[in-house]
């Protein structure tokens, strides 16, 4: 039996063995990235050590669990997990939550993400081997208690059907937003270049579409986010430029177009891969009404007085998807 203590000190032990300068770990990113080219080595190894500095660090460990109370693990149920696969190890805070709160994980992966979470579950095997009896991984979730399964909008229907008998979390598609005041120097835009372009634009914490003054133009913006041009010599992302402006073309869809980055006027959350959308506000007033009318789709909002530009992929352990406690949920089952 793994008391909380023990968890937490095999989580962090986990968290020292990702080191992207471990040669095993940059192996491993090699084989992430030949099944998957959305995975490039660079984006696994920014995940990897996100997992490190934000979730296994055991002071941040203590400080987020001391607002629950976390049950003696005879009483563990077990937890379905249906992982995405959009970006690397995109479900692993879902596994971290199911692990702390003394559940066990019975874990569905998706094919787009099959490498590196089955490699991460062996290093966490050697830290203790007591967790080979709390984790599994199976294509069919026989004997699970709750369900936890992230998807898109027409898989979160087909999860509602199979999963509403348990408890559950199910999530749906979602995008984040930027608010823009006008002002923003060339370093904010640099750094909200991150928020869009880490891992293509494919996160839901991925800034998908910008909310800007009326009149706002768009020059600064562009020259500013001009140093991550090289995203377009990726294949997978070159391929979706290519389309996807084709089919504004063809529908003679207004739009700016800085041969890596096309902005499209849409009121729509979710933008295509390579398309930033935007919306015009008028007032303070109108920019608050378009953020509440669209609260269930947004992930997070960048921007003054929001998450500051360039840390929308770096939450906390608190930080969680879709505004769901996770942890309340699991410590409550």
């Amino acid at each position: 039996m793994m008391n909380l203590e023990n968890r937490i000190a095999s989580l962090c032990r986990l968290g020292k063995s990702m080191d992207p300068e471990i040669p095993e770990v940059q192996e491993v990113a090699e084989r992430a990235f030949f099944n998957n080219r959305w995975f490039t080595r660079e984006h696994t190894y920014l995940m990897l050590e996100s997992i490190r500095h934000q979730f296994l660090q055991e002071e941040k460990l203590h400080q987020w669990l001391a607002g629950y109370t976390i049950k003696d693990e005879q009483h563990a149920k077990t937890i379905g997990l249906i992982m995405a696969g959009n970006i690397p190890l995109v479900g692993f805070h879902d596994l971290l939550c199911v692990l702390l709160s003394g559940h066990k994980a019975l874990i569905k992966l998706s094919s787009k993400d099959n490498i590196l979470l089955p490699w991460l579950l062996e290093k966490l095997f050697l830290t203790d081997e007591k967790w080979r009896n709390r984790v599994a991984v199976a294509e069919l979730l026989n004997g699970m208690d709750a369900a936890i399964a992230t998807g898109s909008n027409n898989s979160a229907r087909y999860f509602h059907y199979y999963f509403d008998k348990y408890p559950n979390i199910i999530r749906k598609n979602r995008g984040s937003v930027a608010v823009l005041k006008g002002n923003e120097s060339t370093a904010d835009l640099l750094q909200l270049g991150i928020d869009i372009f880490t891992y293509f634009g494919l996160g839901c914490r991925n800034v998908s579409k910008l909310l800007v003054p009326e009149g706002y133009s768009f020059n600064h913006f562009f020259e500013s986010i001009a140093p991550f041009h090289k995203v377009i010599e990726h294949n997978k992302y070159k391929n979706n430029f290519d389309y996807n402006l084709t089919l504004l073309m063809m529908n003679k869809e207004p739009h700016y177009n800085n041969d890596f980055l096309m902005l499209k006027e849409d009121s729509r959350m979710v933008s295509p891969v390579a398309i930033l959308h935007y919306e015009y506000y008028q007032s303070e007033t109108d920019l608050t009404d378009k953020l509440e009318k669209q609260k269930d789709e947004i992930q997070v909002i960048a921007g003054e007085n929001f998450i500051p530009f360039g840390k929308t992929q770096t939450p906390e352990l608190w930080d969680y998807a879709d505004k769901v406690d996770t942890m309340e949920f699991l410590v409550k089952l």
